[in-house]
């Protein structure tokens, strides 16, 4: 199967004044959103649209309507990106009932396999989301990189007017997700995740309770906890703006 687990450390790293730094161990999760309902019926933890120790919902992510294959092809076709084949969602699954997604990706493909776009959802903490829907450039690599201008307030602590560039290694064996944020003066922050692949299977799962238990609860809460480190430290405040009209950027 394509779906499959990524054990993983996930840093960031402020480089502007207030310096800060932090890292963290993780496990995502890689579901190809067609084995979703075959996951279901095959695993014991997991559960698909309904509760479980470990579960998947679909109206946790998109557009919150529950198609969420019918939403991303249909952001695709806006898009005028021909990418008809396996959508991959690399992202955490609900533990213990609970998830938050700052950042989830998809990976879209054509039928002959090859990747040509990857869809970036956001959340922020004030209950907004926004997406960021790039195409995959035809010769790209081991590493797909990929830019745009930052449309979406995330961090209390950062302004808006600022740029990403992606460079993502599509999860195989391995995988790495890592932005670069900067502004006309140069790097404001990097973070990445890097992770080892693990087969998605009932023992997979208790270990990843076992080991990482409320982890996507301690992921808001570290969030705000980080968030007060800064805030001691003197990092400048920036309010929240009303969420963008348009709830995709795309090319």
């Amino acid at each position: 199967m394509i779906s499959a687990l990524y054990a993983g450390v996930v840093t960031h790293a402020r480089h502007r004044a207030p310096l800060h730094r932090l890292r963290y161990r993780l496990v995502q999760a890689l579901f190809d959103l067609e084995e979703l309902p075959e996951l279901a019926r095959r695993l014991t933890l997991f559960s698909h649209n309904r509760p479980g120790l470990v579960s998947f919902r679909d109206r946790d992510h998109g557009d919150g309507s529950g198609d969420l294959v019918g939403w991303v092809r249909g952001l695709l076709k806006e898009a005028g990106i021909a990418a008809d084949g396996r959508i991959a969602l690399f992202c955490m699954p609900r533990m213990l009932g609970y998830a938050f997604n700052p950042l989830s990706v998809y990976f879209c493909h054509d039928g002959e396999g090859r990747l040509r776009a990857l869809l970036y959802q956001v959340n922020n903490t004030f209950g907004q989301r926004h997406s960021y829907l790039l195409p995959v450039e035809a010769g790209e690599g081991e590493t797909v990189r990929q830019t745009c201008d930052k449309g979406f307030h995330v961090s209390p602590f950062l302004p808006m007017g600022l740029h990403y560039d992606f460079a993502v290694k599509p999860p195989g064996e391995t995988t790495v997700v890592k932005i670069v944020v900067s502004d006309p003066e140069g790097l404001v922050l990097d973070a990445v995740f890097a992770g080892e692949r693990r087969p998605l299977s009932d023992s997979q799962l208790l270990a990843a309770l076992l080991a990482y238990p409320l982890m996507t609860l301690k992921v808001i809460v570290g969030i705000h906890w980080e968030a007060l480190k800064m805030w001691i430290k003197g990092a400048r405040y920036h309010p929240v703006p009303p969420a963008p009209a348009t709830p995709v950027s795309m090319p």
